[in-house]
């Protein structure tokens, strides 16, 4: 009797460690998969384009537990248009309270994109080296993508502020010419449209959003 239970025990105990090592292995280089993208994305297209710092945990923390946790219900049949909805969007509100740009919006979603594909993304029937190519891949195009929209090779990067003017006497109609000329010459910048945000008659200063391209 022990030894027909040894029997009958010992292939569970095989399968289920074969089956812990299949699992651990495909989360492990999809997890690499998805964070060398995320770095790549971040700290090669993200900062060197916007300085910025403060989001870089957030992106990393947000990309990680959204892959985590796509991965694990991925296994109980939840589809990649269920995830997203249920994640992407919830957190999109969630950040959408708080003051952040439209680009930083963005990139924020690239992140929740990149952990979403990376967790649910497969090949039905093929290998799984096929499948890690496939989905290093399409992880590759949408950085490349990025990085080309950000770049200058296919279009000029339009950047804007808004600055307090005091000369009151040049916000008209007639003398656009002179006024992006003039602001142009003193903040050091090629003015090439501007919008007029308030007109302020007591202070004799208007506030005005100066778009111009980047150098």
């Amino acid at each position: 009797m022990i030894l027909l239970q040894a029997l009958v025990t010992e292939p569970i105990i095989t399968d289920s460690l074969e089956a812990l090592v299949k699992i651990t292995t495909k989360i492990s280089w999809r997890l690499l998969i998805d964070l060398a993208s995320v770095f790549v994305l971040v700290r090669f297209i993200y900062y060197p384009t916007y300085k910025h710092r403060e989001l870089f945990f957030t992106f990393f923390i947000l990309n990680l537990i959204i892959f985590l946790i796509s991965f694990l219900l991925n296994k109980v049949d939840l589809s990649m248009g269920a995830a997203f909805g249920l994640f992407a969007v919830f957190s999109m509100l969630r950040y959408r309270t708080e003051n952040i740009s439209n680009n930083d919006m963005s990139y924020l979603f690239l992140c929740i994109a990149l952990g979403l594909v990376s967790a649910v993304a497969k090949i039905k029937g093929a290998e799984d080296a096929y499948e890690y190519l496939f989905l290093g891949g399409i992880n590759a195009v949408i950085i490349l993508i990025t990085y080309l929209l950000e770049s200058k090779h296919i279009m000029k990067r339009e950047s804007s502020k808004i600055i307090v003017y005091e000369n009151i006497e040049m916000i008209k109609a007639n003398k656009n010419l002179e006024l992006m000329q003039d602001i142009s010459t003193r903040a050091g910048i090629n003015v090439h449209r501007y919008g007029i945000q308030k007109i302020d008659f007591l202070k004799d200063a208007a506030y005005i959003k100066v778009y111009y391209y980047e150098v």
